[in-house]
């Protein structure tokens, strides 16, 4: 079955955000929006306009030393880390720049950070970038690695968010369901309405992309 994705242009960028309607799962719930972040995450000139929106969120006063980038967003990372370095962002490392590194995934879902990318995290401040919050399950151990491993959050940010708020940070987000997407639904697999009204699957997503049946 080919997924049909619909264009929803940002009320501040010429951004879109490009989904699709259906029944959705992934490792952690059932959706009936697929939200295609593919060209955002990988044309230069969409991750560009995406960095732009998210940098101009965060006040200069935010000392970012260290991008943490999940999902797949190292592009959108890197240009984030250029906008912040031109705007005159602080930070606190002798170099004057901004890491953009990208986390391990341990067979537990936990992140990992081998000793060579470490540093880029100890005793830093970090900002998480995602592709999307929608749970905050992965979000949320972003920040918990981060502490675990010494460094400092500073901040959530994503292109689409469905929630507001993830350990004690605002969810910075280009979309979310407040303004974008007021239907959207995530639920666990065993209650799904979707499932339980007979509703077959139309696709699998990750941070990957999408699989459709």
């Amino acid at each position: 079955m080919a997924i049909q994705l619909i264009k929803y242009p940002s009320p501040n960028s010429n951004l879109p955000l490009r989904v699709a309607h259906g029944h959705f799962a992934t490792s952690h719930s059932h959706i009936n929006y697929y939200i295609d972040l593919t060209m955002t995450k990988h044309r230069l000139s969409e991750a560009r306009e995406a960095a732009v929106e998210l940098a101009a969120a965060f006040k200069p006063s935010t000392i970012i030393d260290t991008i943490l980038c999940l999902d797949g967003t190292e592009v959108i990372g890197a240009c984030m880390a250029s906008e912040l370095t031109r705007a005159g962002f602080m930070n606190m490392n002798a170099h004057r720049t901004i890491y953009v590194v990208t986390p391990e995934h341990t067979s537990g879902s936990q992140l990992l950070f081998r000793d060579n990318l470490a540093p880029m995290i100890v005793g830093k401040h970090v900002l998480v970038l995602a592709a999307s919050v929608t749970t905050g399950y992965t979000a949320k151990a972003a920040v918990e690695a981060i502490r675990y491993y010494s460094g400092i959050a500073v901040g959530i940010s994503a292109i689409y968010s469905c929630v507001e708020e993830c350990e004690g940070f605002p969810i910075v987000s280009i979309f979310n369901t407040k303004n974008d997407l007021m239907d959207y639904e995530s639920h666990d697999s065993h209650d799904c309405p979707l499932c339980k009204a007979g509703v077959k699957l139309d696709a699998l997503v990750n941070a990957h992309g999408i699989s459709s049946f």
